[in-house]
């Protein structure tokens, strides 16, 4: 493929992809791919020993000395910086694009990489007058330092090029430091070539919650970035003097290290310090009869809601669904923001807040109907611990679901979730939704799991839908659709071994939240009054009551918000009304 043909290739793909990106003007991007034409990809060559940065001042830690900037665009700031203590901010406005030049003693005929690490708005780094072909590069807005880098030959007679960053009209400023023009010494360049910084001094504990330990140190000369390590094991990097380890578990300690790092490498480790998390935070109990609701994070025809918007009735929530992941048995979560009208993370997290001061939980549902986590081996068993209890800390979800329909090994699951209590402590919600097929034998897996964590179990809401007949505690075959049904069903849960107050009756809210199984919110009413008190039985009674019958679950709140509500008006108050 030629040069010609790759370029060509790649400005169709800028365009193509800034097309589906919101809020750009098509104008920017014209005029964008037009200045970017000049951009000539050539391969880096090797460093020799006697290479050099010959770009003055090149930290900014000067000032704006060496450097010119138009329109009186520019200026240094302490903060961001990506290394030292100064970094340069320039800022467009109007015809004016901030451009900052700074000329660079080379030699002739020879090869450089020019490179800086940017920030901010849309910014540009290139080199022109260099005797051969002038280059550029550049990078739409970032939010975190970034490094560009091209590579430019000098002609036979060229011994100084200029060297340039700018951005784009009526964007943000942007921000750039530690510049370079790393090449054989053309006899200008006054920066000493960095050498391995020194371990860091002052690490200390600056703060602590149930699952993140913050930390602060003193700035180290030349060092550009500092990497964090925790118990041995790097865990992140930063470039300021702070950081905040999270992902921990409530009452536990932990040892931390701080190294300093520039481009000549990195520094000893710092002394040792330790910090110990506080103890988990225990948000108020669930009411002893509960509504469980799923919300869909996706777009299937039901209403979309905000978390905000979910019905007060609904005492769990259960996030509906958390996505497997390339490793066996781990899991994430990614918010559909387009699918849900542009709903964001920062608002999801803070709704997520609201409803556990108003008393709600919120979990992460695992699974679904087409939920494709495997825990079948102690390995993915750690690996689920792990990623929930990541997804849990990152969101600030209560516990989980395991919604798994195409089965499940009871010995990893219970491994799995016994590992993620141990983490997330006694406060940790656990919920599951076998399908009726799941709970018929307290040998069945998703049974046994149940029974095998019934300690830290919170409640199983088994699905009453999409299933056709099933046998009942009785040994009759019952019809779903009816309180027979719910109730029969119920009563093998009630007297396999779980607990009462660990059985829920999950229910469709609307014909459309199933393809088979509603039943209208006065059905389920009767169920719960026949299992809790005897009354509004069918033809089904069972041996006994249950008092402390937790109560029911539906899918979903989008289904129920569609219908109006209809459903959790309903049953809500039944629910908390039961005995």
């Amino acid at each position: 493929m030629t040069l010609g043909l790759v370029w060509t290739n790649l400005v169709d793909m800028f365009i193509h992809r800034r097309q589906g990106r919101r809020g750009r003007p098509a104008r920017l991007w014209a005029a964008t791919v037009t200045s970017a034409l000049s951009l000539t990809f050539l391969s880096a060559g090797h460093a020799s020993a006697a290479d050099v940065n010959n770009a003055k001042n090149a930290g900014f830690e000067s000032g704006l000395t060496n450097w010119t900037c138009s329109a009186n665009s520019g200026t240094t700031v302490t903060s961001p910086v990506h290394g030292g203590a100064t970094a340069l901010k320039a800022t467009p406005a109007g015809q004016d694009n901030a451009r900052c030049t700074q000329s660079v003693a080379v030699k002739p005929n020879s090869t450089y990489t020019l490179s800086a690490w940017v920030q901010g708005g849309y910014t540009y780094l290139g080199a022109t007058g260099t005797g051969t072909t002038d280059v550029s590069t550049w990078t739409p807005d970032s939010s975190a330092w970034k490094q560009l880098s091209t590579t430019f030959t000098t002609g036979a007679s060229t011994t100084s090029v200029t060297v340039y960053t700018h951005g784009w009209y009526g964007q943000a400023a942007y921000y750039a430091d530690d510049l370079s023009v790393f090449g054989p010494d053309g006899g200008g360049g006054t920066d000493p070539t960095p050498t391995i910084p020194g371990a860091p001094s002052g690490l200390a504990v600056s703060g602590t919650s149930s699952s993140s330990v913050s930390l602060a140190w003193n700035t180290v000369s030349g060092a550009t970035g500092y990497n964090v390590y925790r118990n041995g094991t790097k865990v992140t990097a930063v470039t300021g003097t702070s950081a905040t380890v999270t992902g921990l578990a409530a009452a536990t300690s932990y040892s931390f290290q701080v190294t300093a790092t520039n481009s000549a490498g990195e520094s000893p480790k710092s002394a040792t310090v330790t910090g110990t998390t506080t103890a988990g935070p225990v948000g108020p109990a669930l009411p002893k009869h509960a509504v469980t609701g799923y919300w869909q994070n996706f777009n299937n025809g039901a209403t979309v809601q905000k978390l905000a918007d979910v019905q007060s009735q609904y005492d769990i929530i259960a996030v509906a669904f958390a996505d497997a992941t390339t490793t066996p048995g781990a899991v994430t979560f990614n918010l559909d923001s387009a699918g849900l009208g542009g709903y964001t993370v920062d608002q999801f997290k803070a709704d997520i807040r609201a409803k556990q001061a108003a008393g709600k939980k919120v979990i992460v549902s695992v699974g679904g109907e087409r939920g494709t986590v495997s825990v079948n081996d102690p390995t993915s068993a750690t690996n689920f611990a792990n990623s929930v209890y990541s997804v849990m800390q990152e969101y600030g979800f209560d516990g989980v679901d395991i919604d798994l329909e195409n089965g499940l090994n009871a010995t990893y699951m219970t491994q799995a979730l016994r590992s993620l209590s141990a983490k997330a402590g006694s406060s940790l919600v656990i919920t599951m939704a076998p399908q009726t097929i799941d709970m018929q034998s307290t040998s069945n897996s998703y049974f046994q799991t149940a029974l095998n964590i019934k300690d830290i179990l919170t409640v199983v809401n088994m699905q009453y839908y999409n299933s056709g007949s099933m046998l009942g505690c009785d040994g009759k075959v019952y019809s779903q659709g009816s309180v027979d049904f719910l109730t029969a069903l119920a009563c093998i849960q009630l007297e396999g071994g779980l607990a009462p107050s660990q059985v829920g009756l999950g229910l469709p809210a609307s014909t459309r939240g199933a393809g088979s199984g509603y039943v209208a919110p006065s059905v389920v009413n009767s169920a719960l009054d026949c299992l809790t008190k005897g009354t509004g039985c069918g033809s089904f009674k069972p041996s006994r009551t249950y008092p402390d019958l937790r109560g029911a679950m539906t899918w979903s709140t989008n289904w129920d918000a569609t219908a109006g509500n209809a459903w959790s008006n309903a049953v809500g108050p039944h629910v908390h009304a039961l005995p």
